[in-house]
């Protein structure tokens, strides 16, 4: 019974994750709310959370609470699919390296001013939503498709929306709320980026670029606890 229950649960709030209801980054209601809401008991709602965890869909820490990660892309239009494990979300760096690289060189001689604009809004946004990672996530998102619509090639900007913003590599510590100095790192990158990209400079663009996807990746095996060196 408590299984079934558990499954009910589960479908629940997968669907509400996947939905978009509950955003990527949001805090799930606590386990009190949800035993009430659904009428079952706390451990019922502990179960459905850690199915939750070991799909990738939820992260618990202990002490705050369950939040929700980014859902599944679609499949059915030949998305590509959630990069869950390690291995995916590095992979998943390096794509995002040779594609987001030549965007930003691109990007950085046929810019337009109204461009330029957007990003430097879109990045003030960025720098404004520290502590609120599911509105960062999308802010994120936003710049680097900014830089890739600036870049004047369809086919660059259909592989972005294609990726969606599920391509923001999040660690899980980036959920902490104490976790100033990597948030402002990764700001500081962006900012370097959006300076290329002023100074129509497209190797500086590159570079820079580059240099944000590879604290990505830092980031994400210094999360993971995995060595670093390379």
């Amino acid at each position: 019974m408590a299984q079934t229950l558990s499954g009910t649960l589960v479908e629940s709030l997968r669907t509400r994750i996947v939905n978009g209801d509950i955003a990527p980054g949001e805090k799930l209601p606590s386990e009190s709310r949800l035993a009430t809401e659904h009428g079952v008991s706390r451990t019922v709602v502990r179960e459905a959370i850690a199915r939750l965890n070991l799909e990738g869909l939820v992260h618990t820490r202990r002490g705050s609470g369950s939040y929700a990660l980014a859902p599944p892309a679609d499949d059915a239009d030949g998305a590509p699919p959630l990069a869950r494990s390690l291995a995916d979300r590095l992979a998943l760096v390096e794509y995002r390296l040779a594609l987001e690289a030549e965007a930003a060189a691109l990007a950085a001689t046929r810019r337009t001013p109204a461009q330029l604009a957007a990003l430097a809004d879109r990045l003030d946004s960025l720098a404004s939503s520290d502590g609120h990672p599911a509105t960062a996530m999308q802010h994120d998102f936003a710049f680097h498709r900014h830089v890739a619509e600036a870049a004047g090639n369809r086919f660059l900007l259909e592989a972005l929306d294609r990726l969606g913003p599920q391509m923001i590599a999040m660690p899980r510590g980036r959920l902490d709320r104490h976790d100033g100095g990597r948030f402002a790192a990764v700001v500081q990158e962006h900012r370097a980026v959006l300076a290329a990209l002023e100074s129509q400079d497209p190797l500086a663009a590159a570079a820079a670029m580059r240099v944000h996807l590879a604290g990505s990746r830092r980031r994400l095996l210094q999360e993971s606890g995995a060595n670093t060196e390379s």
